[in-house]
């Protein structure tokens, strides 16, 4: 028993040291400044500049404007992320409400068309999707940013599969009580799906926030960088004798992973329960 247990506990610790060990040399790394790195690459001991490194990254104002700082890339991909999540949630559970509580010609055809489109990846609809927003006028701004990814084939297929597990009992309940069907998705629907929307919202945020490709393409005011973009504009100075800022290229790679580890290990009971719970 106890090596059985010891053995476990290895497993586990390589594993951790395996996933954590280049965060940790990140980490350590960008603590050194940008010409140290360039002579000598990655370190695993601690440099004297972090402090230094982590301020200016959320705190001074650079770019071609001079105006864009680390915190305000990081507010919008907060924005994006959070927009990203609820837009898709919404978006999800009235698709799903509608296939599985309104019985209404070709349903299913309809929902097999949505989950097909599992199979097309941003990139099969990117051009389209960018001249619809360019000619709405959407370019460098959040709604454009967010509006036209809030379509989600996985989110309404957990919710389907949550919806048809609710008792037909409910659906009787509030017919007699003379619910409609606003009133039964308000008071009975959105309250059962609770687990399940934070599930569908840790997955979706982190999705959102993690968006490269098509930030890239929407937004071309510095105003609307996020983070994520924001780390290859960084080392996009490399001109002539100019060594690119490493330590705060690193800097915001960790900053970026911040947010979404936090809501994964502050809501991951919730997560594994709204994914796996089946009682109502």
């Amino acid at each position: 028993m106890y090596r059985d247990r010891l053995r476990d506990h290895l497993v586990l610790i390589v594993g951790v040291i395996i996933m954590m060990g280049p965060i940790l040399v990140a980490i350590t790394t960008s603590s050194y400044d940008r010409v140290y790195i360039h002579n000598h690459g990655m370190q695993i001991g601690w440099g004297g500049k972090f402090l230094e490194t982590y301020s200016n990254v959320l705190f001074y104002k650079g770019g071609f404007s001079g105006e864009v700082t680390g915190a305000l890339m990081a507010m919008n991909s907060a924005i994006l992320g959070i927009g990203f999540a609820v837009g898709k949630i919404v978006v999800s559970m009235l698709a799903a409400y509608a296939i599985v509580y309104f019985r209404f010609p070709l349903g299913t055809f309809f929902f097999w068309v949505i989950f097909s489109t599992l199979l097309l990846p941003l990139e099969v609809r990117i051009l389209p999707s960018y001249e619809v927003v360019q000619q709405m006028g959407l370019l460098n701004s959040y709604t454009g940013l967010i509006l036209p990814l809030i379509a989600s084939a996985t989110g309404t297929f957990y919710f389907r599969q949550f919806f048809r597990s609710v008792p037909d009992e409910l659906v009787e309940a509030a017919r007699i009580d003379g619910a409609g069907p606003f009133r039964f998705f308000i008071d009975i629907l959105v309250p059962l799906s609770k687990t399940m929307m934070a599930a569908i919202f840790i997955i979706m945020f982190v999705v959102g926030w993690n968006q490269y490709l098509w930030p890239i393409l929407i937004t071309t005011d510095e105003h609307y960088f996020t983070l994520v973009r924001g780390i290859k504009q960084v080392l996009q100075v490399y001109i002539g004798a100019d060594i690119p800022e490493y330590n705060e290229a690193l800097a915001m790679a960790i900053l970026a992973m911040l947010p979404p580890g936090l809501v994964i290990v502050i809501f991951q009971r919730m997560f594994i329960k709204g994914l796996v719970e089946t009682e109502k």
